[in-house]
């Protein structure tokens, strides 16, 4: 067809398109000052930018896997977070890089029903509540705020039905952590229920939609404008808006843990949110109310990807989240580095033994290792104080990983600080052994583990309990687009860990909370399979000697001891300040 054939629109198009061009090229190469390449390449430098954009979330479609060991590992959390069967065919498709942990086998195998299936843990011995958790494995800190609440009572359904320990995260105990807590008692409960004509607004939105659409329309139509609107939870069983009234008298509260909520972990961080005042003080009246809902305490002490303070950027600061950590909305939320009751380790012990009579449940402390003097002062006050007769310390000490996650943290923290959680497990445990006080501790490793091999690995070097971040996230949806924190201008494209609305609304609540179990589920059933073929009927009987070394040189190692002798060659710098002040 001939240019002077086309009709008059096309003719009109084309010349707008050319206009378009010519403007596009004089701005960038005249114009903007922002971008140099753009000066030198106008327009096609954009490309650039584009490609830049695509690389985050398409990444890891493409090559092998570098982040984890391996590729075949993420795929094994996708299958059993589906309840789908974890066999590879022929190969994997990506082997595991050397160094690596071996596990022995045993000539005489068990079959998996001769493995037990009792995986309990129990936590504070002495204390007048001890905490006896149903499983090996926790779900890790991460708080509600940094997660959307959808994606908080995903985990917290997917924790009640399968039966093991989430934890709060430094946001603290919210109201989404309620969410399968129906059979509660109004005296510690505020509860608000809409009228007879919005309620049957909400059935017809329910028959004609869905059930979350209609739930939502319910809440506005109740709430309005209130800021606090979303702090209530919709109650399936009753059909009435609930949350916890934390005005109330202690009193008030259950004496008990209710049977209908999952073990929960409260983790109190140097922000002490949820147990404070509106001024930042320690509330010991508000951490007894929330303790009636909790297990057990564990205080953030530091954190593998970052060892400055949680860090919630405003776009998160929602209202609800101000009123969950009473603080001010849409404000940055930057905890302090230091927890405010650690200036010494006395003044963090004492602190300990406060909660522990507070709460009447076991307290323990999260930490970072990068060498002995991270460890030694600790356990030199726990043997001191017990050797006194003094029970105020931790009854257990979790460990972070220096490759730990974190939805923000300064790049240049995360991987610098701190040892890798095999080296942090091996040396605590170790050390404690060394002191003899290893029955009195128990140790709680959290940081890259995400499939049964790697928790009999880590349980054999001396850990008790584990807790995991990135694998349930992943169970739970998350596709590892890296916009957990909504400082780069996007924001996480399932509703997972954001506060969008737009995004966060449309997350597959009780879906996602059946994968959540599946992948617990799955990680025990695969942890008795290894056990089976070690030939061990109880998890308890896992240590270093049923584990073996391979090194980058395919040299076999069964002394474990020497493997991390020549590892962790620390403690040796005698001129650092550690060694001097001894």
């Amino acid at each position: 067809m001939e240019l002077n054939n086309l009709p008059l629109y096309i003719e009109i198009a084309i010349a707008v398109f050319v206009l378009i061009i010519i403007a596009w090229y004089v701005h960038d190469k005249y114009v903007q000052r922002d971008h140099q390449l753009l000066v030198n390449y106008p327009i096609i430098g954009r490309l650039r930018f584009v490609l830049e954009e695509l690389r985050e979330p398409f990444r890891q479609y493409f090559g092998d896997e570098k982040f984890y060991e391996s590729k075949d590992k993420l795929d094994w959390v996708a299958k059993a977070s589906r309840n789908l069967p974890n066999y590879s065919s022929f190969s994997p498709s990506q082997p595991l890089p050397v160094p690596k942990f071996m596990i022995r086998h045993a000539n005489i195998v068990l079959n998996e029903d001769e493995v037990d299936t009792e995986f309990s843990v129990t936590f504070g011995e002495n204390r007048k509540k001890p905490y006896v958790s149903k499983s090996i494995i926790s779900r890790s800190a991460m708080s509600d705020g940094s997660i959307s609440p959808e994606g908080t009572r995903a985990f917290v359904i997917g924790a009640n039905e399968g039966k093991f320990p989430i934890n709060s995260g430094e946001g603290g105990l919210t109201s989404n952590f309620f969410i399968t807590h129906q059979n509660y008692d109004k005296k510690y409960m505020k509860m608000v229920e809409g009228t007879k004509f919005q309620i049957v607004v909400r059935d017809i939105v329910k028959k004609l939609f869905n059930g979350a659409l209609a739930i939502d329309a319910y809440r506005k139509m109740i709430f309005k404008k209130d800021p606090e609107a979303e702090t209530y939870i919709f109650d399936l069983k009753t059909k009435i808006f609930h949350r916890p009234d934390w005005e109330a008298p202690l009193e008030n509260f259950p004496k008990d843990v209710p049977e209908d909520m999952p073990d929960i972990i409260l983790q109190v961080s140097s922000g002490l949110y949820s147990v404070r005042t509106k001024d930042g003080k320690f509330d010991p009246v508000r951490y007894q109310k929330v303790m009636r809902f909790c297990k057990m305490t564990e205080l953030k002490i530091a954190q593998g990807a970052k060892q400055t303070g949680g860090k919630l950027t405003a776009e998160k600061v929602s209202p609800a989240i101000a009123y969950y950590r009473n603080v001010e909305a849409h404000k940055d939320l930057f905890s302090p580095n230091r927890f405010p009751f650690a200036n010494s380790v006395e003044e963090l012990f004492d602190f300990v033994g406060q909660m522990q009579n507070l709460s009447e449940k076991p307290v323990g402390i999260k930490i970072v290792i990068s060498d002995y003097e991270n460890i030694i002062p600790l356990v030199e006050e726990i043997k001191k104080r017990i050797e006194a007769g003094n029970d105020a310390y931790p009854d257990f000490i979790s460990i972070d990983s220096g490759s730990g996650g974190s939805a923000t943290a300064p790049i240049e923290m995360m991987e610098r600080i701190g040892l890798d959680i095999k080296d942090s497990v091996y040396l605590v445990d170790k050390v404690l052994k060394d002191y003899g006080i290893r029955d009195k501790i128990k140790v709680v490793a959290s940081g890259k583990l995400l499939t049964p091999d790697d928790i009999v690995i880590i349980l054999s070097l001396g850990a008790d309990f584990v807790q995991i971040a990135r694998g349930f996230m992943m169970s739970a949806g998350c596709i590892r687009a890296r916009y957990c924190s909504g400082t780069n201008g996007h924001d996480c494209p399932v509703g997972l860990a954001t506060q969008n609305k737009n995004k966060r609304k449309k997350y597959f609540v009780h879906k996602q909370a059946k994968k959540v179990e599946h992948y617990h589920n799955n990680l025990l059933k695969g942890i008795r399979g290894l056990l089976a073929v070690m030939g061990l009927k109880n998890v308890n009987q896992l240590n270093k000697h049923r584990i073996m070394f391979l090194d980058k040189d395919s040299r076999v190692h069964d002394n474990i001891d020497k493997v991390f002798g020549r590892i962790l060659d620390i403690g040796k710098d005698m001129e650092d300040e550690f060694h001097e002040s001894r």
